[in-house]
């Protein structure tokens, strides 16, 4: 760890003087982001809902991250300030003309990212602060016999934690892969049983000569996968695939359809301790 810690603040030197020694430009509020949404990872800010057949059950995402300051110096390096608003929730039926809500996470935050342009694509990070709280809402509340469903109560589920993400894009003649890896750290966890450290890593790659383009817009197709481990107390993976296809340029606002297999901790924090697996069909929207 001494020496993880060592390289990376050697590192971090090296970048500030090389950022610090050019001329900046400043734009408030750019037109794009600069380290995009990791797809497969389920903590991310979309828009959207995932089915999974198997129960008829929903995962509702809500949310969006923007870029509000972006400063460009002489090499093209990029540095933004960024925040995260979003959340997503199980869905377990339809009733009463609404959607059932039976859990439901929350996050918001701040992020910073930077990335450096090389000759076949670029290197990218971000850190980024988000807290997380979770629920049960009333699709949990047993009207007739008023009590919690299964009699699970509430959990009073908090996480507070720092992620810092590095990858790198590279780009060929007829398709990009982006790879990546990241470490988080939570100052703040409830229940006390869960580990302070995740850990998690993904790959995305994507095709956009294979389809012809749609109202000129480049068709993406794409597969993505992200894994994750996290402690429960006991520290296993999980893993999300995804295959799917992007109307809309790689890295701008688009219409994503996709389908998704998804092995591990389940993504309701109130439901943190069970395992499960899910097959499931979705599309979300990318505002970037």
């Amino acid at each position: 760890m001494a020496d993880l810690f060592k390289k990376t603040s050697i590192l971090f030197i090296w970048l500030t003087g090389l950022i610090f020694s050019q001329n900046i430009s400043f734009k408030y509020l750019p037109n794009d982001l600069n380290f995009q949404p990791l797809r497969a990872n389920h903590q991310e800010a979309r828009l959207g809902v995932l089915y999974f057949p198997n129960n008829g059950h929903l995962k509702v995402d809500i949310g969006n991250t923007v870029d509000l300051l972006q400063f460009t110096f002489d090499s093209e390096i990029k540095l933004t300030c960024g925040i995260d608003f979003m959340a997503y929730a199980l869905s377990t039926n339809y009733q009463g003309k609404r959607l059932q809500i039976d859990a439901i996470d929350g996050f918001f935050g701040g992020n910073f990212s930077l990335t450096i342009p090389q000759d076949d694509g670029r290197f990218i990070s971000r850190f980024r602060i988000i807290h997380n709280s979770a629920h049960f809402v009333d699709g949990h509340w047993d009207e007739i016999n008023d009590n919690w469903k299964d009699n699970l109560e509430p959990i009073p589920f908090t996480q507070d934690f720092g992620e810092i993400t590095v990858g790198r894009e590279k780009y060929f003649d007829q398709f990009g892969m982006k790879y990546y890896g990241a470490i988080a750290y939570a100052t703040l966890v409830r229940p006390s049983v869960i580990k302070k450290y995740s850990f998690s890593s993904g790959l995305e790659i994507n095709g956009s000569e294979i389809i012809n383009p749609v109202f000129e817009r480049k068709v993406n197709l794409f597969y993505a996968v992200h894994a994750r481990l996290f402690g429960s107390p006991d520290y296993q993976l999980s893993v999300n695939n995804m295959l799917g296809i992007k109307f809309g340029n790689w890295r701008e606002e688009g219409i994503v359809f996709y389908l998704s297999y998804y092995k591990g901790n389940s993504w309701y924090s109130e439901y943190y301790y069970n395992r499960v697996s899910k097959f499931g069909i979705g599309f979300f929207v990318e505002f970037i």
